[in-house]
């Protein structure tokens, strides 16, 4: 067992552990014959014995003394040795004597009697040095005492003759077993094999998902797990591909104005107040470059990691009054009335910093986009299960199909002279779907112009005992 993570194939781990056990198996097996068929020959091999002394004795006693016969004993002569007719034979040997005299017996049983016990099972050292079980039996009237014997080599030897019978072609079974497991685990780990062939002949560039054909179970997850993460990849390039074509295209237009108002500063010669104008059309060129690479940085942030996006808990109120603050001056350069209404705490599962990029997109067209002196409000509202925040504005508002598009990357309303990159609406739809936020848009009931709200369910915060 220890051997086996050390080879780098599964199929050799796989065939080695399935031998190994087999092996184990077959050596168990073998030891439970071993045990079991000696029991059972040592329990039917002294019921023979057993068997054998009963007879003797019933022999015995059936020619016994005639009546009328004398008491007296007459010399009989020597005693008749029995025939041997098998071979295993001299390996069995037995006694009889009648009234303490050797009656009957065997050739190789000798004159002394085979056990000192005259009852019953022992296992006895003969003449020959020899090993032997004896059981010894008596007549009814104790007259008779008979011996019966078998080496105990012959039921070794019998032993042997039936494990082999019954082991040796198992032992022939298991070459045969290891080339049907090698087949067994070549062809079980064929679908790994052919996902191994179908992935190498696959194109660098190549992100389609892997189909594959009467999968195993077990091999589902594995394919499942590569198709996702072939699914993620394509999200990963189709997100650098589209940040690269967006910042080369909206990068374009504020570096060429940066670059010809560079050219006006540097010709305008004597003129201070025209390289002014042109420094501070610089100056603004920059910050919208500046501006634009921010939200394509935050765009391709939430599109690469929408799965794993942040979240906690952020009380609403608390982000919009920070924004609010934030924006506050904004407002007032432009004469604009920014009003905030929100209560104590309204909790929801999101990410701070993204629901406050949320927001501030939203002022930031709210502000943009209306005239100077208008109104814009903002307000937070919960009923206990939803968490509701709303950016109000009177402005000129959209039409139908305008309010549709919003979202689409780039897009800015025609006949407007306001500067921007496009991206606004695109990152708000983003995080409102990352955090699962319905949002809605339509024209304002109260100001006249946009309305904006966002939803999200309410979240309870924990409190310190």
């Amino acid at each position: 067992m220890m051997m086996l993570p050390r080879l780098k194939s599964l199929q050799a781990r796989l065939l080695g552990l399935l031998l190994l056990l087999v092996t184990l198996v077959w050596l168990g097996a073998a030891g439970f014959v071993w045990v079991d068929a000696s029991d059972e020959l040592d329990e039917l091999l002294d019921g023979h014995l057993a068997q054998s002394a009963a007879l003797l004795i019933v022999q015995q006693t059936g020619h016994g003394k005639d009546p009328g016969t004398s008491d007296d004993h007459e010399d009989e002569g020597p005693v008749d040795d029995a025939p041997s007719l098998h071979k295993y034979a001299p390996r069995v040997a037995f006694q009889v004597f009648h009234e303490g005299r050797l009656t009957m017996q065997s050739a190789n049983a000798g004159a002394l009697p085979m056990s000192q016990m005259t009852r019953g099972f022992s296992t006895v050292k003969l003449h020959d040095k020899s090993a032997w079980r004896v059981f010894a039996a008596q007549g009814n009237e104790g007259d008779v005492q008979v011996f019966v014997g078998e080496q105990i080599d012959s039921r070794d030897s019998i032993l042997w003759a039936v494990l082999k019978g019954v082991l040796t072609p198992l032992m022939y079974a298991l070459p045969l077993l290891a080339v049907v497991g090698w087949l067994a685990v070549r062809n079980g780990l064929a679908p790994l094999r052919h996902l191994s062939q179908v992935l190498t002949q696959r194109q660098p560039n190549a992100l389609e998902p892997v189909v594959l054909n009467d999968l195993p179970s077990e091999v589902e997850p594995v394919v499942h797990s590569l198709n996702a993460l072939f699914e993620r990849i394509q999200a990963m390039m189709d997100s650098e591909r589209r940040f690269t074509a967006d910042a080369a295209h909206e990068l374009r237009t504020p570096i060429a104005a940066i670059r010809t108002q560079a050219q006006v500063a540097l010709g305008a010669g004597a003129d201070v107040e025209q390289r002014s104008r042109a420094l501070n059309y610089t100056l603004a060129g920059c910050d919208r470059a500046t501006h634009l690479v921010e939200q394509l940085l935050t765009l391709s942030r939430l599109e690469t990691s929408s799965a794993g996006a942040p979240s906690g808990l952020v009380d609403v109120s608390a982000m919009a009054q920070r924004v609010a603050a934030d924006l506050a001056l904004v407002a007032l350069g432009h004469d604009q009335e920014l009003v905030l209404d929100a209560p104590a705490k309204a909790f929801i599962q999101a990410d701070d910093m993204l629901t406050s990029v949320l927001l501030r997109n939203l002022l930031d067209n709210a502000m943009r986009y209306s005239p100077d002196g208008a109104q814009i409000h903002v307000s937070v509202k919960t009923d206990g299960q939803h968490v509701t925040l709303q950016v109000e504005d009177s402005g000129p508002g959209l039409a139908e199909l305008e309010m549709a598009r919003l979202g689409e990357r780039f897009y800015r309303v025609l006949g407007t002279d306001k500067t921007g990159s496009g991206l606004g609406w695109s990152i708000i739809r983003r995080i409102a779907a990352v955090y699962r936020a319905q949002l809605e848009v339509r024209r304002s009931e109260q100001l006249g112009g946009l309305s904006v709200t966002a939803r999200w369910p309410a979240r309870v915060a924990a409190t310190n005992p």
